[in-house]
């Protein structure tokens, strides 16, 4: 099927063949649904916490985090196109006559466009977009506001202006503050390192993944302002960089299945989605790694609720890991028969694992293998409409029922049982994880033993007109860590504040 010329494209990217011959086999047979066996919920799955439990927690944290080396992952290189798509979208069809507004002002859909418009001068990007309108157009941003010639303004936002529409979201400006400076989500996730990701050495490290081409704005931005966020938050920063890797790249195909080719005959290769991430957090050393979305942060005035429930859910997982660590010592003990009821009772209460009763020899090397495992704390809110991966108690490979983040792309919604048993979802996850990826004896765990490949979906797309398919890994937070020890503890709904579109700046959350 491949050429010499194919295999050598391979090669130069790292791309293994078999890999490649694996995926094709899924284009042909498709991905098997995940099954699931009911939603997790407060009291069967998702931990609610009271507040003395969730004081104690908080500093187990404080009492241990010191001695440990700490990081913060930030998945950044996302370009934040689909922020601006109903700009874009506006952008192709508004031609700026009296007649073409008073259309636009009578459509529903116009709403969101004449909310940015007329509360243009709220986001904390407007000083900089008035500056480049007035540097292509040679007019006052105002007039062309008044006579509701939106299409410049846009042009000078999201193409040759400040460009907006092809920058990932880190570098764009979410925030303005009272004193009139403005913040990035790279600048908040830094400001939010300083408080919850400090170690005893007054040093925080964020490690954010980007995309080539941005690479250097990164690197830029944050050489600017770094100095200056150190000596107001008395830290010292160490902030590092990854890419997502050529060789987790997926083949795309033909809609027959057959790999789709360029123009000059090589093979398309596609960015396989944030599952790939798996091999840059992979490489992280650290104790505790706290990852967050770029795009979910908030001006420093409702950040205390955010910095406290990091803290909490990060004491859970240290508070764990201690007893595992304790469990797994005993386990390896002659006497390790005494202890085989507390450790069984504490798998399935504690940990949320449901299987066959064992005994024995067979039950120290199951639970041996069951508690020497990465583990993350996932917060959860409470489902109000917001997409998003759900907690639910699943079905294993090895036949055992576990807590797993679901994405709706995994259940077989033909299935009316899957589909009833998911509707049933009353939490989600907003990305919002706390993770320890070394095992009782301080050894850095291989990430890649630990996930599903069999969780990842087939997408439909297109290239200069032409329809193909491409597959998406297991995502980071669904099956790349299928096989972690999982445990889901609820966070208030004030600790998820995403930015999807523009206009969710324009919220009180984010104001």
């Amino acid at each position: 099927m491949f050429t010499n010329k194919d295999i050598e494209q391979f090669s130069s990217t790292g791309i293994e063949v078999a890999d490649v011959e694996q995926q094709l086999k899924r284009f042909r047979e498709g991905f098997p649904f995940l099954p699931l066996v009911r939603a997790a919920t407060i009291g069967d799955g998702i931990l609610k916490l009271d507040e003395n439990t969730a004081e104690a927690y908080e500093q187990f944290f404080r009492e241990h985090a010191g001695r440990l080396s700490v990081m913060k992952f930030v998945p950044a290189s996302g370009a934040a196109t689909r922020m601006f798509k109903s700009l874009f979208s506006f952008m192709d069809k508004y031609k700026g006559s009296e007649e073409d507004y008073q259309k636009y002002k009578n459509d529903q859909g116009f709403q969101s466009m004449y909310n940015f418009f007329s509360k243009l001068e709220s986001f904390a990007f407007y000083e900089d977009l008035a500056a480049a309108y007035k540097e292509l157009y040679d007019e006052d941003i105002q007039k062309a506001l008044d006579r509701r010639n939106f299409v410049p303004i846009l042009d000078a936002l999201l193409v040759r202006g400040l460009k907006y529409g092809e920058l990932p979201k880190g570098l764009l400006k979410f925030h303005r503050y009272d004193d009139g400076s403005t913040r990035t989500p790279v600048e908040e996730h830094m400001v939010e390192a300083a408080e919850y990701g400090k170690d005893r050495n007054g040093i925080a490290n964020l490690h954010f993944t980007v995309s080539p081409e941005h690479k250097d704005r990164f690197i830029e931005l944050i050489g600017k302002v770094k100095s200056f966020y150190e000596k107001r938050f008395d830290v010292s920063y160490t902030i590092s960089f990854s890419e997502q890797k050529k060789s987790t790249d997926t083949i795309a195909v033909d809609m027959a299945n057959e790999p789709f080719r360029e123009p000059d005959g090589s093979i398309l290769f596609r960015p396989a989605g944030h599952g790939a991430l798996l091999h840059n957090l992979n490489e992280i050393k650290d104790d505790l790694i706290f990852i967050k979305n770029i795009d979910n942060v908030v001006p420093d005035r409702i950040k205390s609720e955010t910095y406290r429930y990091k803290k909490i859910i990060a004491g859970v997982l240290l508070s764990f890991q201690q007893q595992i660590a304790d469990y797994l010592k005993k386990l390896q003990t002659p006497d390790f028969g005494d202890h085989l009821e507390e450790i069984d009772g504490f798998l399935r209460k504690k940990l949320c694992i449901e299987f066959p009763k064992i005994s024995g020899e067979v039950a120290r090397e199951y639970y041996i293998r069951k508690l020497n495992r990465p583990i993350r704390v996932c917060g959860m809110v409470k489902n109000e409409g917001e997409p998003g991966g759900g907690p639910f108690w699943a079905k294993n490979p090895d036949g055992s029922t576990s807590l797993q983040v679901v994405e709706s792309a995994q259940i077989d919604m033909d299935n009316e049982q899957q589909k009833n048993i998911f509707s049933q979802a009353t939490h989600f996850n907003p990305v919002d994880l706390v993770c320890g990826v070394k095992d009782f004896r301080g050894n850095k765990f291989d990430l890649s033993k630990y996930t599903d490949p069999a969780t990842g979906f087939i997408s439909y797309k297109s290239k200069d007109g032409k329809d193909l398919k491409a597959i998406e890994l297991p995502g980071l937070w669904n099956g790349s860590m299928s096989d972690w020890i999982t445990i889901f503890v609820e966070v208030p709904i004030i600790t998820f504040n995403p930015v999807k579109t523009v206009n969710d700046l324009l919220r009180d959350e984010h104001q």
